[in-house]
């Protein structure tokens, strides 16, 4: 898994479980953890991030995984 996440200004992630998380400026980039790279057909697998921010929350603006663009609902 391969994920890219924009968070709105002065987001900053503190946490993450089930992947590694880095950010550089507002970009937030999210791979598989070591345990999880490879799962059988079918199987699934879930991450999450905590973090703060200055100011109200707005949510991410651009989130794409594997290269490809999704949308919010």
């Amino acid at each position: 898994m391969d994920a890219d996440l924009q968070l709105p200004s002065g987001q900053q992630v503190t946490n993450s479980w089930n992947a590694t998380v880095s950010q550089s400026g507002s970009t937030v980039t999210v791979r598989n953890a070591g345990y999880n790279g490879s799962l059988a057909p079918g199987s699934t697998a879930n991450f999450g991030y905590e973090g703060t921010l200055n100011g109200p929350y707005s949510s991410p603006t651009n989130f794409s995984l594997n290269g490809a663009t999704c949308s919010r609902s």
